[in-house]
């Protein structure tokens, strides 16, 4: 057996040389529309990037219980009642694929939650406003779901695999609950005068955050270009935006309800509608956890995980119990 001793130097440029060449290989792949799988080399960049959207994303599924919860002794009816419970149920099924996707990245679930209690990562900022009245359930469901559906119809084409593969399953239940909130919505514009406004007031609270739910302006976003050419993104913010208004200014006429921005209009030679000015330095604010009631989620979450630590100890406990059995 013969033993070769190489220079540090040589080392470091055999590594490089290594880096080169799987990057050449993961670059292509991306190309050529091919998904990226766990075991696969890849740029940390990229690794760092999924991480930090994916683990978001599942933030915003699990916080975004929070104010669909708080309406459930509420209810109009039972149907609604169950309704709400099971979409409920469901956002809670759409976090545990995203932090599973997220897991194979190499991060742990404690860590993401660690990063989401201390400040380090976000979540989606539609949630930081609050649930007024029962209208808000309908609104959510019609304009927040409806963007999301926007934001992750197209991430069922995301290069990495186990991302695009959990969004399938979490789209086909996002439409569902879009449908649900319109209809909703379409039996309070049927019905008293009063329920009308409240379905009107609720529209008018949730546009603008609506619109703010796809990120910056394209040309302020840090981190799009290159998550677009990594195919981890498939669209901009701006264009899924105004894809956005375009789909649902429509369904609030047929609703007959007003969106509430003036400047709303139909630009025959864009064939699309133009819409009045964001207003950004809320969105700022809100993302630097400055919401009407951004303390409060955050707080309700870390008490929900701290108050129920007992039950993921007892689920450890029982798992580790029956490896033992098993080992025997």
């Amino acid at each position: 057996m013969y033993t070769v001793s190489l220079s540090p130097e040589t080392d470091l440029h055999i590594v490089a040389a290594d880096d080169t060449q799987r990057n050449a290989v993961f670059e292509a792949k991306v190309a050529d529309d091919q998904f990226i799988e766990p075991k696969d080399w890849m740029p940390d960049a990229y690794r760092k990037t999924l991480i930090r959207q994916i683990s978001q994303h599942a933030h915003s599924e699990i916080v975004g219980m929070l104010p669909e919860g708080n309406w459930l002794t509420r209810a109009p009816s039972l149907r609604r009642k169950a309704i709400l419970l099971a979409k409920i149920q469901d956002e809670c099924g759409h976090g545990l694929y995203l932090y599973s996707a997220a897991e194979t990245l190499g991060i742990s679930r404690d860590d993401m939650t660690e990063a989401l209690h201390q400040g380090r990562a976000k979540y989606s900022t539609i949630f930081n406003y609050p649930t007024l009245t029962w209208a808000d359930m309908g609104a959510i469901g019609w304009l927040v779901d409806g963007a999301a559906i926007l934001n992750q119809v197209p991430l069922q084409r995301t290069s990495y695999g186990p991302y695009a593969r959990a969004m399938v399953r979490i789209c086909k239940e996002e439409s569902f609950h879009q449908r649900q909130g319109y209809e909703s919505m379409m039996v309070l514009a049927q019905g008293t005068e009063g329920q009308r406004r409240m379905a009107q007031d609720a529209l008018n609270r949730w546009w603008w955050p609506s619109l703010m739910m796809f990120g910056p302006p394209d040309d302020q976003s840090p981190n799009s270009a290159q998550s677009m050419r990594w195919r981890i993104k498939r669209d901009s913010n701006d264009a899924l935006r105004q894809k956005f208004v375009d789909v649902t200014v429509p369904q609030a006429q047929a609703l007959g309800l007003t969106i509430p921005d003036p400047d709303l209009k139909w630009n025959e030679t864009r064939n699309a509608y133009d819409y009045g000015a964001i207003d950004w330095a809320e969105f700022h604010a809100v993302v630097r956890g400055e919401g009407p009631v951004a303390k409060e989620r955050l707080a309700a979450r870390i008490d929900a995980w701290e108050s129920n630590a007992w039950v993921r100890d007892a689920a450890l406990a029982h798992e580790a119990k029956r490896s033992q059995r098993k080992a025997a």
